[in-house]
């Protein structure tokens, strides 16, 4: 085991408000302060699940949790001015899940959506907060929520949350492929003029100023995408930590951050 590994690990173990944290949160700040943020983050948040059973507390709760360091997510995105952040939180093969989970999940999801309408920091920072995926597979009292939210929030420019909800990267490619059949269908668009950023803008996220996550932070220690942002990641720096997301931190996205400055930007291979 190599010695950043060590440490990594003795991190893990001191508490946020030890000494030790506070000195290495320092540290971290004074490695990324000046240094480019992100644009656009990406976050896949995984591990409630397996977090909940370690602890042997209750599902509802673990979600709980995880619901809550989205919270501070955003706060300490806002705090270090990026832009855009979006976070897959339900797939659209988390319907498989056992109907009482589903059901728990969707309410919870009912119960964030309606805090936001009324979140001071979503209208004190201008955050447009948009749901993406297949949103009319969700029950009809969820779609009204986020109608309301996005319909709340519609004229915020500063910051962008999206919530991936219902979302599969495969499924927002054929859901563009069809407008964009459509639209040929219908005469308003020539084949022949179909490029790349035809195809973006017909994907969920065309409402960005940029659609492409400079950075995709996965959680739980996982190395996969899971069908996340396929076409807007291509060319993603990614970050896998093995920690599971209701225990990450704000030195992780430090961490997550000061890797990403340290890597050079380049398309291709």
């Amino acid at each position: 085991m190599n010695l950043q590994r060590l440490f990594y690990d003795f991190t893990r173990k001191i508490t946020c408000n030890s000494i030790v944290y506070k000195i290495y949160e320092r540290i971290l700040w004074n490695q990324i302060k000046d240094g480019n943020k992100p644009e656009h983050l990406g976050v896949i948040l995984d591990g409630n699940r397996r977090w909940d059973s370690e602890r042997s507390i209750s599902f509802q709760s673990a979600h709980q949790f995880g619901a809550d360091k989205v919270e501070d997510l955003l706060d300490w995105c806002l705090d270090i001015d990026i832009k855009t952040i979006t976070i897959y939180s339900f797939s659209t093969e988390n319907f498989n899940r056992l109907p009482k989970e589903v059901d728990n999940l969707i309410s919870l999801f009912d119960e964030r959506l309606d805090k936001l309408l009324c979140d001071e920091r979503i209208h004190r920072n201008k955050v447009q907060i948009r749901a993406i995926g297949r949103i009319n597979l969700l029950p009809d009292s969820t779609q009204r929520l986020i109608k309301k939210v996005e319909e709340a929030t519609k004229d915020y420019h500063n910051h962008y949350l999206n919530i991936a909800l219902a979302y599969g990267g495969r499924a927002e490619i054929i859901d563009a492929i069809k407008k964009i059949v459509h639209e040929v269908e219908t005469g308003n668009l020539n084949i022949d003029h179909i490029d790349e950023d035809i195809v973006e803008n017909h994907l969920y996220t065309s409402h960005l100023p940029q659609s492409e996550p400079d950075l995709i932070i996965r959680t739980s220690g996982e190395e996969r995408l899971s069908g996340f942002l396929l076409w807007q990641g291509a060319y993603s720096e990614l970050f896998f930590i093995d920690v599971y997301w209701p225990d990450f931190r704000r030195i992780d996205l430090w961490r997550a951050v000061r890797t990403y400055q340290q890597r050079e930007k380049r398309h291709g291979l």
